[in-house]
């Protein structure tokens, strides 16, 4: 899935907007409720508009609005099956979300939130439900109406070639209600690895990120290592920190790891680079991603480990193996384990160990030069100018 933005500002491009800069984070129900709708037998689970209240509260509850997770955002399955007769609106559940969507969408921004809701490019939804198909120009407008801040439009139920035209009409349609509304399209699927990573990597960025998919963490199966290294990977891409789980329930230890202001940092760095594959140290993937600050055009990294096998594994390495080479050297700190802050330099040998089916996450801030000064339109392009070499 792949994240565009649309506004009301015509004469700048929709990705220039002011949305979005650094990846989107928040909270949807998909993975963690899917389309339970049967509110008797599952009260707690299904997909009704108490639902969506309750974690609303939850997030500014838990501290995750305070780190950064401000989004709410309703899934598939919150539709009627028909739409409305006469305007050809959607329309919400009648059962399910009585008082509609956007009353829904009020109580989100009295939070301090914001409102995500769901359509599907197709004739129907994955689920089955009514898609945009045909009517887009009304779907943008109900959501606009709304006060909708997010939409997540699904690509199920296509024919793929449509697309292309498809995607960009969606995006004219949400500018011209006039109302800033995120834009996360699936158009289609890709699955990113090492040789790929090139070809993506310059698409990627502020105002348009690629969407790996939601944070599973905290839900049935995954483990804390398991945990972690999502985290991290996720960060180290400056991908989009959507979580799907039950906020009203988590453990405190994933609780521990969503909250993690260091690597969320690293998220949300505004550079906002995707973090690129480098190296494979003793069965380890290794990944770099540049970060600030930005001294004389020298960036700073931040450093991910995943490990996919079973058992723990060391790790040496130096920073000069992974493309870190300034001779003032870096401070480096680990972000997921309590240890000193260390200076180290380009060929100091760096020993870690990376758990199974876990990761290792470090931020290598580099040492300011002594006749550096802070002025960030100097900043700024330095940056610009080394970015397109990285």
């Amino acid at each position: 899935m792949l994240l565009f933005l649309a506004v009301s500002l015509q004469t700048v491009s929709a990705l220039d907007n002011g949305l979005a800069r650094t990846p989107p984070m928040g909270w949807m129900s998909w993975t963690a409720f899917y389309c339970e709708m049967d509110c008797v037998k599952h009260p707690k689970s299904c997909i009704n508009e108490n639902l969506y209240m309750e974690i609303a509260d939850a997030l500014v509850r838990g501290g995750y609005r305070e780190a950064g997770y401000v989004n709410v955002h309703v899934d598939d399955c919150w539709m009627e099956r028909e739409r409305d007769k006469d305007s050809g609106r959607l329309l919400p559940d009648r059962y399910r979300f009585p008082n509609g969507m956007h009353a829904l969408s009020r109580y989100m921004h009295a939070r301090g939130l914001k409102f995500g809701i769901y359509g599907d490019y197709g004739t129907k939804t994955c689920a089955g439900f009514p898609g945009s198909l045909g009517h887009l120009k009304v779907d943008a407008e109900t959501f606009a109406q709304w006060e909708v801040d997010y939409l997540k439009l699904d690509g199920c139920n296509v024919d793929t070639a449509l697309m292309r035209q498809g995607y960009p009409s969606m995006e004219r349609e949400l500018n011209l209600t006039g109302r800033p509304i995120v834009y996360s399209c699936s158009w289609p699927a890709y699955l990113i690895d090492k040789p790929e990573q090139n070809r993506h990597i310059p698409t990627h960025g502020p105002g348009h990120w690629h969407d790996p998919d939601m944070l599973v963490i905290g839900n049935s199966g995954i483990t804390v290592n398991m945990a972690i290294a999502q985290m991290t990977i996720w960060s180290i891409w400056s991908a989009p920190l959507i979580m799907s789980n039950d906020l009203r329930t988590i453990a405190p230890e994933f609780q521990k790891i969503l909250l993690n202001r260091d690597v969320i940092a690293i998220d949300q760095d505004p550079i906002g680079k995707m973090g690129r594959l480098v190296a494979n140290i003793s069965g380890v993937s290794a990944y770099v991603k540049p970060i600030t600050p930005v001294y004389d055009g020298e960036f700073s990294f931040a450093l991910g480990f995943l490990n996919r096998n079973n058992k723990k594994n060391d790790v040496q390495f130096t920073l000069k193996n992974l493309g870190l080479t300034n001779p003032r050297g870096y401070e480096v700190k680990d972000l997921w384990m309590p240890a000193p802050t260390l200076k180290l330099y380009p060929t100091d040998t760096i020993e870690i160990i990376v758990p199974g089916t876990g990761a290792s996450m470090f931020r290598a801030e580099l040492v300011k030069p002594n006749r550096w000064i802070a002025n960030n339109r100097i900043s700024e392009v330095f940056t610009n100018r080394v970015l397109m070499d990285f």
